[in-house]
């Protein structure tokens, strides 16, 4: 089962972006649970804490969408570093005003700015793609190992966080975030051989990708599966919390990010079958399905099966929907057209940890479950109403485009 996965890093360079861009990643998936159980545990409140967490992801709408043009115009490393540096930056000053006892709103204002953490992630990608754009096959399962490798930094993160948080200090579990940012970035960027190289920039459309119907579509669907994500991590550390097992949040956040970490190792050795968007409304409804049982847990014990259940949809559907945006989105737009996607689920986040911290602080912390259960319903309701149109922007023709060469489609992928 593990051949096309070492067959992917047979190409030279390969191991190294992957390693060292994974501290970087590991730190994303750590800096909002850290941010949430950090002002939970020192200013006693869940709704402020999904406030001030949900209010860093909010502002990610403007700086992901910013930093990836950066990244076309001038190169993944003069972008990477500088937004990494002041991302630390900002992070301690949060940390410095807690521990000062500083007003609500200085808060609010340090983590805003800290949302400039570059998306590791998306540029490994570029990496891929300039190695094998070529081969649709060892593409996919370098999609599909990319999603699992962001479902093992969830694994992995909540429980480092929570462990220093419980374990250290509340703040422990911001600052490590801050310091993996910082150094794995750097790491990542004298990763100078398979950087994808700046190619000039062409007026190929002059038309926003915002334009194209199927898109609008999936942005809605992500925007409503981030708020199943952002809902799920707030109200799970709430969940424990009133049980009076709050250490064991890391852990049982960690089994929803195993289920779909294992889900998505065996999909990448699969070879896809059926329409895009058919599989992709399978998989929403699946994700929806799977979810529903969280409803019913009554204690540690049952939540601790039911979270892996839920997490088995996840990398699936997202595997899934986001090469379906590449299909509904000419070559020449590609990275503006990614950038969208993830920035609907980067806000669709923000919007369920807001929630979710509200719930929890007005209502019973056992049904609030019934939050990602209902953004989960809402993205597959969507997805259904939408199927025709994207049914329509995949068969339809794509306008001209840019020519394919390797370093240019490792620039639009960024």
């Amino acid at each position: 089962m593990l051949a096309p996965y070492r067959r992917l890093f047979s190409a030279e360079g390969s191991v190294g972006f992957t390693a060292t861009g994974f501290l970087a990643r590991l730190a994303l998936s750590m800096s909002g649970v850290g941010t949430v159980v950090m002002v939970a545990s020192m200013r006693h409140s869940y709704a402020l804490a999904g406030a001030v967490g949900g209010s860093s992801l909010a502002a990610t709408l403007i700086t992901i969408p910013l930093l990836g043009r950066l990244v076309d115009r001038y190169g993944q490393s003069r972008t990477a570093v500088p937004a990494a540096i002041w991302s630390a930056a900002m992070s301690a000053a949060l940390v410095l005003c807690l521990a000062a006892h500083a007003p609500t709103w200085t808060l609010f204002v340090t983590n805003v700015l800290s949302a400039t953490a570059p998306n590791v992630g998306g540029m490994a990608r570029a990496r891929w793609a300039e190695i094998y754009c070529a081969d649709d096959e060892r593409m996919h399962v370098a999609n599909s190992f990319e999603q699992v490798l962001d479902e093992m930094c969830f694994v992995l993160g909540p429980l480092v966080v929570v462990g220093l948080a419980t374990g250290v200090a509340p703040e422990a579990g911001r600052v490590a975030p801050l310091v993996l940012t910082l150094a794995g970035t750097v790491l990542f960027s004298l990763q100078r051989g398979t950087e994808p190289p700046v190619q000039p920039a062409e007026p190929a459309h002059s038309r926003t990708p915002l334009t194209n119907r199927g898109l609008q579509v999936m942005m809605l669907v992500f925007l409503f599966t981030g708020a199943l994500f952002g809902s799920l991590e707030v109200v799970t550390i709430a969940f424990t919390d009133f049980l009076h097992h709050r250490s064991s949040a890391g852990p049982i956040l960690a089994l929803q990010a195993v289920g779909s970490a294992l889900a998505g190792l065996v999909f990448g050795t699969l070879t896809p079958r059926g329409s895009s968007t058919g599989r992709f409304l399978t998989g929403v409804g699946g994700m929806a399905l799977l979810m529903l049982p969280l409803t019913l847990a009554d204690g540690l014990w049952s939540l601790v099966p039911l979270m892996f259940i839920a997490g088995t949809a996840t990398s699936p559907t997202m595997i899934t929907g986001m090469g379906l945006v590449q299909e509904l989105i000419p070559r020449a737009q590609l990275n503006e057209g990614m950038t969208l996607a993830v920035t609907s689920l980067l806000g669709g986040s923000s919007l369920g940890s807001v929630l979710a911290g509200w719930s929890v602080e007005r209502f019973d912390a056992g049904n609030g479950y019934l939050l990602p259960v209902g953004a989960a319903t809402l993205a597959l309701l969507t997805a259904a109403a939408g199927l025709g149109r994207l049914r329509a922007g995949v068969s339809a023709p794509e306008a001209p485009a840019l020519p394919e060469t390797t370093a240019e489609l490792g620039r639009q992928s960024s």
